[in-house]
């Protein structure tokens, strides 16, 4: 082959690489036009095995045609099966070959010049045809005044199937390429995308149609990303990391399943997302969804039985390629985390590229994280043709040294121009205003081998245990065994490491240093990485290091002096990007400078989850919060998330009345701590998330949006039968206006929305309450409502008795608490604590005036906000986030005296006592 220096090639040293290949590769040659020998139609068949078609018009002229990729995309007029059979022409004799080159080809040539940009080409015979005339007089209706062929692919189609059935001179004297099909197609699918995307937006417009396809309502900048991805049919989404790119997919299969009628959508992801994508499937979509597992009989049977989503991992495409393609053929593949075929050299980026589909979405926040040949690498996918051949992307984009080595970039923003029809970007500083206070993504990460041997040990032990509680109460000896088997099992899930440094074997960590590098893309970024280990946070440190990446530190084992100077370095320092934490630092802290959060490992508690992630998502938080949690696959950490699930429901259900209370089952006794430990050993199957209504939906957007200045959202009635929602935000007249024209601009998901101020709620009221007004007939339901915002009517003499009321449950719910602690049930004292720290705290709201009707418990939230206001004992909150069930007699205790001390202060109903020192 010819020599080149580095990536420094020209066209004739391309052109001379494809006539040494076409020399050396091309096994077989066969002639499919006897009668013209030389300027005919010739199949090749090369050492790979690959079969194609090439048309020989010109023995000199770059005019040559072929139905390789190479061909379409090269630019150069040639490839290698060309040059194999003008090789094997040459070969038959070099004078006959050099006449031949002088006479040229007898036949008029219409084909398309895929030198550079391709276009429609003709070429006349020098002489020796006698069937010209009768071919131009035939031609006349395609060509432009100047006699050429015009560039417009309808005509062009015309021409082609006129040519069929023209008359016997025209089709003796005239030949018509057969490699016009792929351009043919590719300019009428363009159309057509434009075509459907701009019909679907006028059905929009006239209300046929409504761009609530999934169950919860996209956000603006989602609704576009979802147009791009339908009706670009081959696109890449590139939006910043916590945007929702997955769900503008799932929104965009859906809109394609019932617009085109597709039926079989793959996702290929990391083996980590595969559970997140059926639960976010599951959230948004009734199409089924099943991840491919297990060996080849069984990942070969699902792909003969499938159903709308088919999730495997990256991993699987690797054997299974072929398969999938001959048996699933999908019509949709979605490469989530697509960053994985950065690398067009690997084996798994050109199988994975390999997938064929009519529709392919390319899902990535890092399109680019080393060299801009990866962004060539991931479009390559999607439009060879848009992006050439590598050669010349290097010459055009990258600057070359004098021995052809790439040193700087250039052009890029043509190159960015050269993308635009296929990439989507989006940073969160371009949507800021459209997103709600906090994503989440929860990343299921398997173990190692070695990891699993280990844990296995530590299950075994701790199972027997929870056989023997099922027959009998545990001895104290074995309860303590059992919880620290149980935390064995927790650190293990993390890293052996934490229990033998010998072993630092963490899927986590490698699961880590790719989110940290997602994450990092945004310059401005900071992040907060929790770990209930300090030996975890260690190598999280580590890891930092080699990532070039400064990280505060902050455990119980840092002086306070030293953690306060941690805590401003992060704050104050643009160098130092991480802060590493345990939970020291999940409570208390005002960390608003960092905009993501991630668990390495989960608490038990939901309560301790919100506090981790408060230290970022709280007041005066301007920017859009990303949580991350990193969950060990198929552990006792799967068991944990569960179990979260279960706590945040009854949370929901019983402090803010979301979700179907009904349903709730409160555990006592022995029985009931068995079947938490069970539920953490072996994790449960996946549970679908409640599915929100469209006026809960509303609201919770609105109150996301809003914060502290959403004061009331309430859903009602109107007079024609509608349902609609009342939004009371304290808003200046400014903001107030904007919302409702956002609010009227978004459709309100169907909903018919009020949006009003402060005052004007506070007039209402007290004209309803003077019988000046009168609400429409029938209950609201308040689907929000902001802490400290109470109705002005409530009478005096009522709302005493009703704190008085509130007061004796709490005592009452107090007493109980003690009972089961003392009675051997400890277990079961923690939940009735929170209740009564929760009712006493309502007693102290009610007693102040700021507790809504209808509600007999305070939240965490407004029992914080009464602690930040001196009212109730630090304790309250203290209390609240030291519950556990697992906790030992001593907890217990000490958790019934801080409840006994809060229920202290409301009765006072004066503010707090100073805390006592230490």
């Amino acid at each position: 082959p010819p020599a080149a220096e580095g990536w420094r090639t020209t066209d004739a040293q391309e052109i001379a690489l494809r006539r040494w290949r076409g020399s050396t590769e091309i096994i077989a040659i066969e002639a499919l036009e006897g009668e013209h020998p030389i300027f005919g139609t010739f199949r090749t068949r090369s050492e790979s095995g690959g079969s194609y078609e090439v048309e020989i018009r010109s023995l000199e002229a770059f005019s040559n045609s072929c139905g390789c990729i190479d061909h379409r995309v090269n630019g150069l007029g040639t490839c290698k099966h060309i040059e194999g059979v003008l090789a094997a022409l040459r070969r038959r004799g070099v004078k006959a070959f050099r006449a031949a080159a002088a006479a040229g080809s007898a036949r008029v040539e219409v084909y398309l010049d895929r030198r550079d940009v391709p276009r429609p080409a003709l070429a006349w015979p020098a002489s020796g045809n006698p069937d010209a005339a009768a071919v131009r007089a035939w031609l006349r209706p395609w060509l432009a005044p100047d006699g050429t062929l015009g560039a417009d692919p309808d005509a062009i189609a015309a021409l082609i199937e006129a040519s069929s059935a023209a008359p016997a001179k025209v089709r003796r004297g005239l030949r018509v390429s057969r490699h016009f099909g792929s351009w043919l197609e590719r300019q009428q699918r363009a159309r057509s995308r434009a075509q459907a995307r701009s019909a679907f937006l006028a059905e929009i417009e006239a209300g046929a149609e409504s761009f609530d396809l999934v169950r919860l309502p996209l956000l603006p900048y989602q609704r576009d990303g979802m147009l791009h991805l339908a009706f670009g049919e081959r696109a890449l989404l590139a939006d910043e990391m916590g945007l929702g790119k997955t769900v503008q997919a799932i929104a965009a299969c859906e809109l394609l399943a019932r617009r085109r009628g597709i039926a079989r959508v793959l996702v290929v992801c990391p083996a980590s997302l595969k559970a997140e994508w059926e639960e976010q499937i599951a959230r948004f979509t009734q199409r089924p969804a099943r991840s491919v597992f297990g060996p080849r009989a069984q990942r070969l049977a699902a792909y003969r039985d499938p159903v709308f989503f088919t999730i495997v991992n990256y991993e699987q495409v690797l054997p299974d390629a072929e398969d999938i393609n001959q048996i699933l053929s999908p019509d949709v593949v979605v490469l989530d985390e697509a960053q994985r075929i950065k690398n067009w050299q690997t084996k798994t980026a050109r199988r994975v590229k390999s997938l064929r589909s009519p529709y392919a979405f390319v899902l990535t926040g890092t399109p680019v994280e080393n060299r801009i040949d990866e962004l060539y690498s991931i479009v390559q996918y999607l439009d060879p043709e848009l992006v050439g051949p590598l050669f010349r992307f290097n010459r055009e984009f990258y600057a070359l040294d004098e021995r052809g080595r790439p040193v700087d970039y250039r052009n890029l923003a043509e190159l960015r121009a050269r993308v635009a029809p296929v990439m989507l970007r989006r940073r969160k500083a371009d949507v800021e205003g459209e997103l709600p206070g906090r994503t989440v993504k929860t990343y299921f990460v398997p173990m190692a081998e070695e990891q699993r041997e280990r844990y296995v040990e530590y299950q075994k032990q701790a199972a027997r245990l929870i056989a023997i509680a099922q027959r009998r109460p545990l001895l104290k000896a074995e309860f303590e065994r059992l919880q620290i088997l149980l935390a064995c099992m927790r650190m293990i899930c993390d890293t052996p490491a934490i229990l033998d440094p010998t072993c630092r074997v963490s899927p986590k960590l490698e699961e880590l240093e790719r989110i940290l590098g997602d994450l990092l893309e945004e310059p401005d970024r900071k992040i907060i990485v929790f770990s209930e280990w300090e030996r975890m946070l260690a190598l999280v440190r580590e890891l930092a290091g080699e990532m070039g990446v400064e990280a505060a530190w902050h455990t119980g084992s840092v002086p306070q002096q030293r953690r306060r100077a941690e805590i401003v370095r992060f704050k104050k320092d643009p160098a130092c990007r991480l802060f590493l934490s345990t939970d020291s630092g999940s409570v208390g802290l005002n960390l608003q400078a960092a905009s993501a959060v991630v668990n390495v490992d989960l608490p038990w508690n939901p309560a301790r989850l919100e506090q981790r992630i408060a230290r970022a998502w709280r007041k005066y938080q301007t920017r859009c919060v990303t949580v991350v949690n990193l969950v060990c696959e198929d552990s006792i950490e799967h068991g944990i998330l569960h179990l979260i699930g279960q706590k945040q429901a009854l949370a929901d259900g019983l402090i803010d009345g979301q979700g179907d209370i009904g349903a709730l089952k409160m555990p006592n006794g022995r029985a009931a701590m068995v079947e938490r430990m069970q539920a953490m050993m072996q994790p449960a199957e996946t549970v679908a998330p409640r599915i929100v209504s469209a006026d809960e939906a509303l609201a919770q957007e609105l109150a996301r949006r809003h914060g502290e200045a959403a004061l009331l959202i309430e859903a009602r009635r109107r007079g024609d039968g509608r349902l609609g929602v009342l939004a009371v935000l304290d808003l200046d007249p400014d903001a107030l206006a904007a919302e409702t024209e956002r609010l009227a601009a978004a459709g309100g998901a169907g909903l018919a929305v009020e949006v009003i101020d402060r005052a004007t709620w506070g007039t209402m009221r007290r004209l309803q309450s003077s019988g000046i007004l009168q609400l429409v007939e029938g209950s609201g339901r308040v689907l929000h409502r902001a802490a400290g915002f109470a109705e002005p009517d409530q009478p005096a003499g009522e709302a005493t008795a009703r704190t008085s009321e509130l007061r004796t449950q709490a005592q009452r719910t107090l007493r109980m608490a003690r009972v089961l602690a003392t009675g051997g049930f400890p277990e079961e004292a923690p939940p009735l604590i929170a209740k009564a720290i929760g009712q006493g705290a309502a007693a102290r709201l009610s007693a102040l005036g700021e507790l809504p009707d209808g509600i007999a418990m305070a939240t965490p939230v407004q029992i914080r906000a009464l602690v930040e206001r001196n009212i109730l004992p630090p304790q309250a909150a203290d209390a609240l986030a030291d519950l556990s069930p697992a906790a030992s007699g001593a907890e217990v205790d000490g958790l019934l005296d801080a409840a006994a001390q809060v229920l202290a202060a409301c009765d006072q109903g004066g503010e707090a006592a100073a805390p006592s020192a230490p």
